[in-house]
């Protein structure tokens, strides 16, 4: 949802139901503003973290039934009382956004994950509580596919996360195929650089899989709207791989054409 993290996320699209579709807008529009706060602008990173806190201030008065300050923190109040849904997913992306601006390295891949958990997964989990489809099983596979999308958008945006002085490929996979940040610095595409970014797209595209069944799972337009999801996601991959993993030159996009193959794979989704 926010920014170029969230861009394989269709954001109130057709296919959800006319009477969710305000709500999935008020969502974006509390966590894209939160991540420019994070992101945007010229602001010092205690001025960006300061900005945080008191969007969490306004989620702590939602907590305790007091009246929120702004117009903003006033829909999404009313968002999650009609829906009946929690503001914790929320608080979890406030986490997110401030770690992003104090963290700009991450030694494994399961810090990764830990950091997926705060900044993707509740996307998911706030679209399945609007669908009432917030079961344990559910919850599971959407963590995965939401995940798999985040790393996926890490795998595209080597380049741009670079120039706003982040890595999100872990060091240890840095480490281990021998891939220095110089060479990321250079856009270096080797032998070696080819191998770490054919391991990252294998180990996506296998969480992606394993969530997938969750587009089977759920009734009506929301399935459709996961299947267009997980494929676009899979899409993506498959592009990183056509350019021989030069994602420095040929940064990997859906089109048109991808959006009407997608669509005619959504009706056989076999992935």
């Amino acid at each position: 949802m926010p920014n170029q993290h969230y861009e394989n996320f269709p954001v109130a699209s057709p296919l959800l139901p006319a009477h969710l579709r305000a709500p999935v807008r008020v969502i974006y529009a509390f966590a894209r503003s939160a991540d420019d706060l994070a992101d945007e602008g010229d602001a010092t990173p205690e001025a960006r973290l300061a900005a945080l806190r008191a969007y969490s201030a306004e989620l702590e008065r939602i907590d305790t039934n007091q009246a929120p300050r702004t117009e903003l923190f006033q829909q999404v109040a009313d968002t999650l009382r009609q829906h009946d849904l929690s503001t914790q997913p929320l608080h979890d992306l406030l986490s997110a956004f401030s770690q992003d601006v104090v963290q700009t390295r991450y030694p494994t891949f399961e810090a990764l994950r830990d950091y997926c958990d705060h900044s993707a997964n509740p996307v998911g989990r706030i679209m399945l509580g609007l669908f009432k489809q917030d079961q344990p099983p559910n919850v599971e596979r959407s963590d995965a596919i939401c995940s798999a999308l985040q790393i996926i958008n890490f795998l595209q945006d080597v380049a741009i996360d670079w120039d706003k002085g982040r890595v999100y490929l872990p060091q240890e996979d840095l480490l281990r195929f021998g891939v220095t940040e110089q060479q990321i610095a250079t856009a270096e595409v080797d032998a070696r650089w080819r191998a770490l970014m054919a391991f990252e797209v294998d180990r996506a595209r296998e969480m992606m899989r394993s969530g997938a069944r969750l587009a089977l799972d759920v009734p009506g337009r929301f399935g459709w709207e996961l299947r267009l999801i997980v494929l676009g996601g899979l899409r993506i991959l498959e592009k990183i791989e056509a350019v021989g993993f030069d994602v420095f030159r040929h940064r990997p996009t859906l089109n048109k054409r991808d959006w009407l193959l997608l669509g005619w794979r959504a009706l056989r989704f076999v992935v």
